[in-house]
């Protein structure tokens, strides 16, 4: 019983969002774009996602050696 409302209340939330997806038109996006400043958010996001991977990354190897250390 406890799944079929869960279940019912996800599908209700996602219904309701269907409406704001069929918009046609953007505007802030648009007007980012003649100002040239999409360019500006598109560069910090790749930035914060580079260094977020090579965060990631360098956990990764910490972790790793962390391991083998255990393992001897």
């Amino acid at each position: 019983m406890q799944t079929k409302k869960l279940f019912s209340l996800l599908l209700v939330m996602i219904l309701s969002t269907l409406p704001g997806f069929a918009q046609d038109q953007i505007e802030m996006a648009d007007l980012m774009r003649s100002n040239g400043k999409i360019y500006v958010v598109v560069a910090v996001a790749a930035t914060v996602m580079t260094g977020l991977i090579i965060y990631l990354i360098s956990i990764d190897r910490k972790v790793s050696s962390i391991e083998k250390k255990l393992k001897k």
